[in-house]
């Protein structure tokens, strides 16, 4: 499939670290926005978008990032050259990509997020081609 366009995010999975799903990444309604231009650069931005957070959920998570990617059919690798946590500037942020359908899974790295560590899967659906 092809990764240029924009996608939206579909839904947000999270496993703690011993497998068991019910974490909630971007809380009960997760919004996200994803877009791959031709000429290799990304931007990538998520957050919870309820309207009232409850006491669980607060803060509001967000996140975002972009720069430029490699794309080699299986791992999204990009360089950040901006984002919204200062730590990922200059980094490679990698992902495992899986395409199910018209839905393509992404899969970053295990990492602690609120001091418990935590398997993500995003899933997202294109909604425009370039």
């Amino acid at each position: 499939m092809n990764l240029y366009g924009t996608w939206h995010l579909v839904q947000a999975i999270g496993r703690d670290e011993h497998g068991a799903a019910g974490l909630h990444p971007f809380g009960s309604e997760p919004f996200g926005v994803l877009c791959f231009t031709k000429n290799n650069r990304m931007i990538c931005a998520l957050c919870n978008n309820a309207e009232h957070l409850n006491e669980q959920e607060a803060p509001r998570e967000y996140s975002s990032y972009g720069g430029h990617f490699v794309f080699d059919g299986k791992v999204l690798t990009t360089r950040v050259d901006m984002a919204s946590d200062p730590e990922r500037m200059g980094s490679d942020q990698v992902r495992q990509v899986e395409f199910e359908g018209d839905k393509m899974i992404l899969i970053p790295p295990v990492r602690r997020y609120r001091g418990v560590m935590q398997a993500r899967t995003l899933i997202w659906e294109k909604v425009h081609s370039f």
